[in-house]
């Protein structure tokens, strides 16, 4: 198809960046005068075409590409803007594609109405612009450039309704905190610009790469501390442990935002960019980033089970998936991470939407009753089937595939990291079991938390009681389609047409990585069986605990309060980092006014003070000496100059004065 239209990946590449761009100035422009969302809509439905017919059909599986143009030069350094084009980038530009564009669309209806609609649109197609560039970028400083302007947008999305103080302080805590990350990832950058010469990811580690000559040891000090910022930055922005907490505070945006950051786009950006560097990493980074993720993965588990906000549920199903994929990552097997990132994007994309839905209708029954409840709190919901059966199987359809069940696209990307993690922990030995170990347990939690959300939501009987003239029902057309055209892409048949093998997976060849542990074809089916039996356990406790209510426990103990408040993190980390650091600027800001400003204050009023007295000196002193001077001079001027008045009986008379004057002293002598 590009021989008939004649455009090369790379310039389609480009357009596909550039159309978003263009639709945010668009809407920047008219202002008020775009709600439809058209420029935007349009925009993302033709880099969807372009990604997936013109780029990633083309440069899938065949010889990479790249380009270069000039960007700026310092001293005899210059800087490129760079495209790179391989099978990661374009899986990955594809994927933010197709994953932006329902979104698009279930945008059209959930957010009809908002008065700030124009806004939404047009910071929507900027989020779109920054992550779409970010990655085909053949440059680390461009990929940092998209990769602070991915932060700056979702800032702007998370706290699109500002004038809510929770959204406020919601999209302030993602910016700061992923600040912390950048910070990392910036001094990651120097350290290779430091070592190379360079920032383009081609000349540093393509085959025939500066990191491969021998300038560097890839498992020196140097190399470590750079690995370990770079995983910094992928920690703040794919929410890790202990940097995880802003994501769930995240939720204040629009559901349909929460379902594009979480399900393929800012989130994966950590990941996508730990796997585009993976060389660099040694064995102690890589190490580090599998404890990493699985502590996220375990925690984030925990913490998903005691939330009764639907929402913040799948906030920490995210986190703790990102988990498995940074283990992928630290384990070697970035394919498989990546895999799974592929898959999660479409089940957890479509679990956000259809919670967006179930919000949408629970929204429209509070604005129709004179009831005030939660409409994002399942202990307000139940029943929902019934009312909403086609939601109810879409959304079940996205919660298996969350779980692992056979048949969904999850069970092969959970598959391939849960049995990669023991191949590489069998060939390690020791302790090294237990991260496999917890995976499986994170994964029996997971199939429980999202049992307990379908069972809570749409089980039993509505828990709100509202009168005759309150009603739910289906959510729109425009919602229902990209929630179908999600549900498919859940399945097997999508990403294998084995249902049962993660070996065939089209991802898993494109993306081919030469493991450093042996396989063992046991765990292939031993793992499937565990994971999928121990699913079932969890969803038939679940529907006897939640639907028969059978529940054993008390919802106020101590362990589940501490579990929802997130084991007190939040309390923790104001307590250590945030309240010290606002203390440390109270006594910065004390020492600056009342000792910094009193010295030079001080130091003014006596300069100031002095300035008078030696000007009081000059003007009567000094002045005043030589002032006097000449007016005595001018004084005798005046008093002698009628002597010399040319007349000479005035001479005469002067003459004889003298002399009397002289007489009368010497009689008086």
């Amino acid at each position: 198809m590009t021989n008939i239209l004649n455009i090369s990946p790379i310039l389609a590449s480009m357009l596909i960046v550039l159309l978003p761009f263009l639709a945010f100035v668009i809407q920047a422009v008219l202002g008020r005068k775009s709600t439809s969302g058209i420029f935007s809509l349009v925009a993302i439905v033709m880099s969807t075409i372009l990604s997936g017919f013109f780029v990633f059909s083309e440069v899938w599986n065949s010889i990479p590409l790249h380009a270069d143009y000039t960007w700026f030069t310092i001293g005899e350094k210059t800087f490129d803007i760079g495209i790179l084009l391989n099978n990661l980038t374009v899986l990955m530009q594809f994927i933010v594609c197709i994953i932006a564009l329902p979104v698009h669309i279930y945008s059209k209806s959930y957010m009809k109405g908002d008065s700030g609609i124009h806004r939404y649109w047009m910071y929507l197609s900027l989020f779109c612009f920054a992550m779409l560039g970010l990655t085909i970028s053949k440059n680390l400083l461009m990929m940092y450039i998209f990769w602070e302007l991915v932060g700056f947008a979702s800032y702007l999305l998370i706290g699109f309704w500002f004038t809510k103080d929770s959204a406020v302080q919601a999209n302030k805590k993602a910016f700061l905190i992923n600040r912390i990350g950048d910070l990392g990832f910036l001094i990651g950058i120097s350290v290779l610009f430091t070592t190379f010469g360079t920032l383009d990811i081609v000349d540093i580690l393509g085959k025939d790469g500066l990191f491969y000559h021998g300038i560097i040891d890839r498992n020196s000090g140097l190399m470590t501390a750079a690995g370990i910022c770079f995983f910094l930055g992928a920690m703040a922005k794919s929410a890790q442990f202990p940097l995880h907490l802003w994501l769930p505070d995240a939720m204040e945006g629009p559901t349909s935002v929460s379902s594009l950051i979480h399900a393929a786009t800012m989130v994966a950006a950590g990941v996508f960019l730990l796997s585009s560097i993976f060389p660099l990493f040694n064995e102690t980074v890589l190490l580090i980033i599998a404890i990493i993720g699985t502590i996220t993965a375990i925690t984030s588990s925990i913490f998903a089970l005691a939330q009764y906000d639907i929402k913040k549920v799948l906030a920490f199903s995210t986190i703790s998936q990102l988990g498995y994929m940074m283990v992928a990552v630290g384990i070697g097997a970035w394919d498989a991470g990546m895999f799974h990132l592929a898959t999660h994007a479409f089940f957890k994309c479509l679990l956000f939407l259809s919670a967006g839905a179930v919000i949408h209708e629970m929204s429209h029954l509070k604005a129709n009753s004179n009831i005030d409840f939660d409409p994002q709190d399942m202990r307000n919901m139940g029943g929902l089937r019934q009312y909403m059966p086609k939601t109810f199987v879409l959304m079940s359809i996205a919660s298996l595939a969350l779980a692992g069940f056979p048949l969904t696209s999850g069970f092969l990307s959970k598959d391939a990291i849960v049995i990669s993690a023991f191949e590489w922990a069998l060939h390690q030995g020791g302790l090294y079991l237990v991260i496999p170990i917890i995976l499986v347990i994170v994964s029996v939690l997971t199939a429980f938390y999202i049992g307990r959300l379908i069972f809570k939501t749409f089980f039993g009987t509505l828990r709100v009681k509202v009168g005759h003239e309150a009603y739910v029902h289906e959510a729109p057309k425009t919602m229902l389609i990209p929630l179908a055209f999600l549900a498919v892409c859940s399945f097997f048949f999508v990403f294998s047409l084995n249902p049962f093998s993660y070996a065939n997976a089209s991802i898993m060849n494109g993306l081919y990585v030469n493991y450093t542990f042996p396989e063992i074809y046991s765990l292939h089916t031993i793992i499937p069986i565990t994971l999928t039996l121990t699913a079932l356990i969890s969803w038939w406790l679940g529907y006897n605990w939640y639907v028969k209510g059978k529940y054993p426990l008390n919802a106020n103990s101590k362990l589940i309060l501490l579990a929802q408040n997130q084991f007190g993190m939040n309390e923790w980390m104001m307590k250590t980092f945030v309240n010290p650091t606002i203390q440390l600027g109270k006594i910065s800001f004390w020492f600056d006014k009342y000792i910094v400003d009193g010295i030079i204050n001080g130091t003014s009023y006596i300069l100031k003070q002095l300035s008078n007295l030696i000007t009081w000196i000059d003007k009567y002193i000094v002045d005043g000496i030589v002032n006097g001077i000449a007016k005595l001079v001018y004084e005798l001027g005046n008093a002698f100059r009628f002597v010399q008045n040319g007349r000479l009986q005035n001479y005469m008379g002067f003459a004889l004065t003298v002399v009397l004057i002289g007489i009368i002293y010497l009689i008086l002598r």
